[in-house]
């Protein structure tokens, strides 16, 4: 950890990123590093329980919920959504997918379970459709993001995703993001209660994730630092979310399963365990070993896997290959990292995977959004130093 800490130090030290916590687990021995401030000018140290936005790393903990109700037959993965989501029933599928939102087709079959799971039910991030009334009517109606205010309550949610033809055909192409929020949805429908509530019952509190959940209490808002969003182009520090009276301080309206967790790093490392024990905590069976498998292992076709590769070609990244159920999944060999590592990054500069091979969990949590790249620059440095010191 020593290589590791002094690389994570260079990027407190260069002031561009104000403070983090890296947790590093390999084969059972934990090691955990708090570096820098909350604050970009100073203030409280970081450390090891600070509470930190997860963005798009709630998906893999959300996705578990929709895997118990798969576990219990309440969900079945080739059934239509229909039942539960009456707002997606009888959909219209744009003839174009950068077409005029009026010219459109019947959709060839219902969206299924399967189709939320992998992403592919018809919406979606696409960086394929950017500036195309579908893309621009999506963002009008259903981005919430920390610049547009707070999503309203679940049923009008729905309501205006109902109103919006699909832009491909339900399991045609993985588009991201969207369909982690109906997922969400559709839990907490069937389980008839808040997805957190539900998320509570049989996911956080048996792994003992006391501080994971869709706002921070009072009690513990100290531990919450501000979010920040670089100036793209001069790198100063905006402020995106404060902590006192911020968005996160009070419960939304909306519990949003694509990424609106928030989480410490040892929460964290219990979820990611549950998943290297196949589904097992402490002796407690969570989830079923073949519902981790499934979340753990590329559920992509072909063609679906084109469309996640093509995301990443459209901003000059690397894809490491599939997707499994909430969470990329390493297929090919592209940098340090093996094949078979799982796990997911969010906007908020936060990464958390685990790696089956080497029984290693890692997770680095920053509060530097992602509207630069210095968060990335820190996340990348982080996964590629500690596999350079598992080979030493």
């Amino acid at each position: 950890m020593n290589k590791l800490r002094d690389v994570l130090a260079h990027h407190v030290e260069s002031k561009k990123i104000p403070g983090l916590v890296a947790l590093v687990c390999h084969r059972g021995e934990t090691r955990v590093e708090a570096l820098g401030t909350m604050r970009h000018d100073g203030g409280a140290p970081m450390r090891r329980d600070t509470i930190f936005r997860m963005a798009s790393t709630s998906k893999p903990v959300t996705m578990a919920a929709a895997m118990v109700l798969l576990d219990e037959c309440r969900l079945r993965l080739d059934d239509p959504v229909d039942p539960w989501l009456p707002e997606l029933a009888g959909r219209q599928v744009l003839s174009r997918p950068d077409g005029p939102l009026d010219d459109t087709v019947p959709a060839r079959r219902p969206i299924t379970v399967r189709d939320l799971m992998t992403s592919t039910f018809g919406l979606g991030m696409d960086f394929e459709l950017l500036g195309s009334p579908i893309q621009a009517a999506t963002f009008e109606r259903l981005d919430y993001s920390v610049h547009s205010g707070p999503a309203p309550e679940p049923d009008e949610w729905m309501r205006r995703l109902g109103e919006l033809p699909l832009s491909h055909q339900p399991g045609e192409r993985w588009q991201y993001d969207l369909s982690h929020e109906v997922l969400g949805v559709l839990v907490a429908r069937v389980a008839g209660r808040s997805l957190e509530a539900f998320l509570r019952e049989r996911i956080l509190d048996p792994l003992g994730m006391e501080d994971t959940g869709f706002h921070v209490p009072s009690g513990k808002i100290d531990r919450l630092p501000p979010l920040y969003g670089p100036d793209p182009q001069t790198g100063e520090f905006l402020v995106w979310d404060e902590a006192e009276g911020g968005r996160t301080s009070q419960p939304p309206a909306f519990q949003g399963g694509g990424g609106g967790l928030v989480s410490t790093v040892d929460d964290y490392l219990a979820f990611f365990r549950m998943l290297l024990n196949h589904g097992t905590h402490d002796g407690d069976r969570i989830l079923s070993r073949p519902a981790v498998e499934l979340m753990t292992t590329n559920r992509l076709r072909p063609a679906q896997q084109e469309a996640r590769d093509a995301m990443y070609r459209a901003i000059g990244q690397e894809s490491h290959g599939g997707w499994g159920f909430g969470m990329a999944v390493r297929t090919r060999r592209t940098d340090h990292a093996p094949v078979g590592q799982f796990g997911w990054d969010g906007g908020t500069g936060t990464t958390a995977y685990a790696d089956p091979a080497n029984q290693l969990t890692g997770i680095l949590l920053t509060q530097v959004g992602m509207s630069n790249s210095d968060s990335l620059n820190a996340i990348r440095d982080f996964w590629t130093t500690l596999y350079q010191t598992l080979e030493d």
